[in-house]
C-alpha cells in the first residue's frame, strides 16, 4: 500500500503542468464576483461551497481550466458543475492565473467542529483493507493539507458539507476531473456513513 502511494505520488508529479505565475493583486480586484459564494477572502460562509483560501494555487489553476472546459464542451470534458461551470466561461488564462494566486496566498480560517465520529478518523488515517479503501493520508498527507508538487489538494479545515458533496459525486461519478480516477475508486467503496465521517474528520483538521 505504502509503496502504490509513492508511486502513484511520483506520477502525479510527472503529470502536472507547470502554471504560470498569477499576480495576486489582479486576482484580488478579479475576485469581487466570487466573494458571493466564496467570501472576500476565500473563507466561504456557506458550507456547499468550498473554501478556497489557502488552496494550492496548481489546484485552483487546474479546477478554473477544468470548469471552463466544461462550459466550452458541453459537460463533455473537464468539471462540470451547474454553477461554477458558467462562471468560469469567460475566464481568460491570465485571470485564471490571477485568481489562483489570490486565493491560494489567503490565510483559511477553520471552524470548530464537534461531534466527530472515531469512524472518520479511522478511515482517514487507516482506511480499510478488508474493503480496499486506501487511507486518505496517503494522498493527503497527516495534517490534511496535500501535496501541490503531486497534484494533491489541501482539504484540512474545509466544510464538511463541501467535502460530503464532493465524495459523492466522486462515488457517483458525476465528477471526474480527478488524476486517473483516483478519487472516484476510494469514494466509489465508501457508504454513505463513511462518507459523513470522513466529511466531519477532515473538516475537523487544523
Amino acid at each position: 500500500m505504502k509503496k502504490l502511494a509513492i508511486a502513484l505520488s511520483i506520477l502525479a508529479t510527472l503529470s502536472t503542468p507547470a502554471i504560470a505565475a498569477g499576480d495576486a493583486e489582479a486576482g484580488k480586484n478579479k475576485s469581487m464576483l466570487c466573494s458571493a459564494c466564496h467570501g472576500v477572502d476565500g473563507n466561504s460562509m456557506i458550507d456547499m461551497y468550498p473554501k478556497l483560501a489557502g488552496q494550492q494555487e496548481s489546484y485552483l489553476n487546474k479546477q478554473l481550466h477544468d470548469l471552463r472546459q466544461a462550459a466550452h464542451t458541453g459537460g463533455k470534458e473537464g468539471r462540470n458543475d451547474p454553477m461554477m461551470s458558467p462562471m468560469a466561461a469567460g475566464l481568460s488564462d491570465q485571470d485564471i492565473d490571477d485568481l489562483a494566486a489570490y486565493f491560494s496566498s489567503q490565510t483559511q480560517t477553520v471552524s470548530e467542529v464537534k461531534d466527530v465520529p472515531a469512524h472518520g478518523e479511522q478511515l482517514y488515517k487507516g482506511g480499510d483493507m478488508v474493503r480496499g479503501i486506501t487511507a486518505c493520508i496517503a494522498c493527503h498527507g497527516p495534517n490534511g493539507k496535500g501535496s501541490e508538487a503531486a497534484g494533491f489538494p489541501a482539504i484540512a479545515g474545509q466544510h464538511a458539507n463541501y467535502i460530503k458533496i464532493q465524495l459523492n459525486k466522486f462515488h457517483d461519478t458525476t465528477r471526474n476531473n480527478d488524476l486517473n480516477g483516483m478519487m472516484q475508486d476510494v469514494a466509489k467503496k465508501l457508504t454513505s456513513e463513511d462518507i459523513e465521517a470522513l466529511s466531519k474528520y477532515i473538516s475537523s483538521i487544523k
